[in-house]
This record gives structure tokens, sequence and C-alpha cells, in this order.
């Protein structure tokens, strides 16, 4: 029978009315699909942002909920900071909040308990402070699937430190790191051996030393964001090349200039680095939009110098799935 005629038994004017209705539930389905679940409806490849924050410069929940689907994110992490203390580890609160007012563990857990299919929480806290190692096992047992984001102004090698890296270890979780010359996270020229006495935990490097380190002429540690072209063999090539447990993360500013100010690197660098680079936005914005967003920027440069499809997928998603066992 051919389905484009019209059945003779059925008055025409009374079949249109079919038709309507039927059409406008189907529409009405569909629009109540895309409110109970946008992120399925518009975007056909998942992306996992494994770098955000809540109250970020003052930034709402809904506010960070629509920067997230406007980017096209699928699942976002989102790493606490720790409690705010005046300690020496804190710069004597400079560095409170994460230096950008973000909030702790129990708004994190709270936001990915509100939004499961969104949102993972972190776990994280003050390391030197006497219950560091409680306070981030309380979260770590609740299901978080990262340490970090640790920011603090200690020694890479501090026994504080060290205790974090033993129970990333005994939790099998990876503990992101924010390096910054002169203020937190010192030592990266001695990182190297925590990587080999820890060779079971997944470390994961970020900021602006850790970016800036890809270039071997990188002399000057106060210079935070290069703009010179970039000659292969810096430290942190050197890590990602030579150790097995070393990831990187390539949101913020950071992460994306150090792909921006040299393309050709970058395309060099993505490609060799391709199984341990992570998609992180880690910006502050409430957009979402490609002019002023660091993350949307960091996922059209992924796309552009990406060597294949392949590739790109890891970056945006592939990796960070299987890293955080998700």
């Amino acid at each position: 029978m051919d389905s484009n005629k019209v059945n003779p038994k059925i008055p025409v004017a009374q079949s249109r009315r079919k038709f309507i209705a039927a059409t406008g539930l189907v529409l009405a389905g569909s629009t109540l699909r895309l409110q109970a679940n946008p992120l399925s409806f518009l975007f056909a490849e998942p992306i996992i942002d494994i770098h955000q924050h809540t109250d970020y410069l003052g930034r709402t929940t809904d506010q960070l909920v629509a920067h997230q689907r406007a980017m096209g994110v699928t699942k976002t992490i989102l790493l606490p900071s720790g409690r705010p203390v005046n300690s020496a580890s804190t710069h004597f609160g400079v560095g409170n909040g994460l230096q950008a007012k973000a909030t702790g563990n129990a708004i994190c857990y709270g936001v990915a308990k509100k939004y499961p299919k969104e949102f993972l929480f972190g776990a994280n806290e003050v390391p030197d402070l006497p219950d560091a190692v409680e306070e981030i096992e309380k979260y770590l047992k609740l299901g978080a699937p990262v340490i970090g984001e640790s920011k603090f102004g200690v020694e890479c090698d501090s026994p504080e430190m060290q205790k974090l890296y033993q129970l990333a270890q005994a939790y099998n979780v990876p503990i992101l790191m924010h390096w910054q010359y002169g203020m937190y996270n010192f030592g990266l020229e001695r990182f190297h051996k925590m990587l080999e006495k820890y060779p079971k935990v997944n470390f994961i490097g970020h900021s602006q030393t850790w970016w800036a380190n890809i270039d071997k002429n990188h002399i000057d540690q106060t210079v935070l964001y290069p703009k010179t072209k970039v000659t292969p063999g810096g430290l942190t090539d050197q890590l990602l090349s030579n150790y097995d447990n070393i990831y990187g993360d390539l949101s913020a500013g950071s992460g994306l200039f150090s792909l921006t100010r040299d393309e050709d690197h970058a395309r060099v660098f993505i490609e060799k680095h391709q199984d341990r680079l992570l998609f992180g936005s880690d910006c502050t914005d409430i957009t979402g939009h490609i002019d002023n967003c660091f993350g949307a920027k960091l996922i059209a440069a992924i796309r552009k110098y990406s060597p294949n499809k392949k590739v790109e997928r890891k970056i945006l998603y592939t990796n960070a799935k299987k890293l955080f066992r998700l």
C-alpha cells in the first residue's frame, strides 16, 4: 500500500485534524525531552570538561549550568577550593577560594547531586591542615573521582603533599596540581622524583608554569605567559614523554596560549601527546561563547590542531573517560 495515499474511507478534513493533532503531540514531546535533558538532543558528541569551579568570581550555579551547556559540554568535574585559612600555604589568605572566590567541597557536592547527569565533584583541602587527609577522604568515599585542584604554596615533595599522593593511590584517583612559579606548588624541576616514587598515581599538570615549560628555551620562570615560538623538549614536554603517570590539563588561558602561541608546534605536540592531554575550561565568563570564553576557544583549538577526528575525541572525551573511570 502507498503510504502517501489518503484512505478514501476517512474524510479529508478529519485526516487533516488528526495529522495536525499528532504533529502537535510530537513537537510537544520533543520540547519536553529537550527541557528534561537538553544535552542529549543538542549534542551528538559528548565532551568532558575536567576543570570548572562553583561560584567562580561570583558566577551563579544557574549561570554555570547554562555556560557548560552553551559550550556543548556533557559532563563537568567541579574542582573545590580548600577551606579559607590564614596560613603560609594560602599566602595568608590570598589563595583562599583558589584565589578566585571558588567554593569548597560541600558546594561542589551539592551541585553535582542536583545535576547528576551533568556534574561530578572533586575533593580538596589545604594540604598542611591537620585534618586535610580526613576531609578529602570524606568526599572520596562519596564518589569524588579526583583530588584537586591542589593550588597551595607548598613544596611538591613536602610530607603534606606526599600524604595526598598516598591517598590518591589508595583510592585510585588522579590528583590535579596548579603549577605557578613563586605561588603554588614549588619545585617542578624536582617533580620527576614524585612521579617515580608514586608510579601508580596519575598526576595532572595545569596552569602557567606547567604550560610555559613545554619550551626548551623557557629560562625565566617569572614569565608566566610566554609568547615566543616553542622549541620542543622543555621540562613539561620531557615529563609527558618519559612518564606514563602524568597528564596535561589544557584549561584556562595558560593551556590555550600554549597552543595558539605556535600553531605548528601545537599540531606536533597534540599528536605526540594525544593519549595524555585533557580538555578543561577553567573559565569565568557566563556565556560559553567563543567570542569571550577560554573553554569554547580551547574546544575550537583542539579541533583545529588535532591531526584527525580520533585524536580530537581522545582529548575532548576518551582520555578523561578512561582516566576518571567514568
